[in-house]
Formats: structure tokens, sequence, C-alpha cells
């Protein structure tokens, strides 16, 4: 991620918990975070739709309290059908915002395909799809600045 662009990748990770209710047709997202690392502060967990990519906006989230090491799984429920994308956050400060060093992320970090990206994401690169039919499994991989 050498060329991220601090406030977009800053606004995408920032206020992720935000809860929105229910739809009739509504599945559960089941998201499975790899790669945790036990550093303390807390987990941020949520989705965005294409409206509120990289804005402080969500409809679904959650918050792990000092996460162990390791896999974590969180499931959102009631999200209505469509296409979001999943952003995670390891908010060591408290402060529900990403911590940037020389523009990089200071903070530990996940999104769809994420290990991928070497910029701010568009919301095509790190979209996924919850089908009207049910239900939508994703897996994401933390990344975490070398500790120097």
């Amino acid at each position: 991620m050498q060329a991220v662009q601090k406030a977009a990748l800053a606004a995408a990770l920032s206020s992720l918990v935000l809860m929105g209710a229910g739809s009739a047709l509504a599945g559960d997202v089941v998201i499975t975070v790899t790669g945790v690392q036990a550093r303390g502060g807390d987990l941020l967990v949520g989705l965005q739709n294409a409206a509120q990519f990289m804005k402080h906006e969500g409809d679904h989230g959650e918050i792990i309290k000092a996460p162990a090491a390791g896999t974590r799984v969180v499931t959102l429920k009631d999200v209505p059908p469509g296409d979001y994308s999943v952003s995670v956050l390891h908010d060591l400060n408290g402060d529900q915002q990403m911590a940037l060093a020389n523009g990089m992320p200071a903070e530990g970090w996940a999104m769809v395909r994420g290990e991928t990206l070497r910029a701010a994401p568009t919301f095509d690169q790190v979209r996924f799809t919850v089908p009207a039919s049910g239900d939508a499994r994703v897996n994401v991989a933390m990344q975490y600045p070398s500790v120097r």
C-alpha cells in the first residue's frame, strides 16, 4: 500500500460500526477475519454500500473488544441484497479512525482482496455481493504495518 491516499483510507476505515434496520429480504453476512494480532485496542468490522464507500458511513457493523490473536468470525444480521465492501480496522488508540504515519496505515486493516491493493481502493476492487437468495460469506486478511 505504498501510494495510499491518506484521506481516502482514513475515511473508509474510520466509522464502521453504524447499525441499520433489517429488511424483509435480508440475509446474514459471515465475515472471517484472518491474521488478527493481539495488540490491544478494538477490531471494528463494518459494511458499506457504493454510496457510503470511503465515507464516514455504514449500515452494519460490530466491535470486537481487545481481540485475541488468530481468526475472528463476525456475523452481521439482516443485510439487504446488494453489493458491499467490508472494512476492518484494528483501532489501537481508540479514536475509531485509521492512524497514519507518513501517509501509510499505522494500524491493522482489512478489505476484500486487500492484500492486492497498492493504492486507495475503488469500490469495484473490494466489493462482494449479498444475493437475494440468502446469506454471504466473506474472508478478509488483516494487513499490519511493520513494528519498528
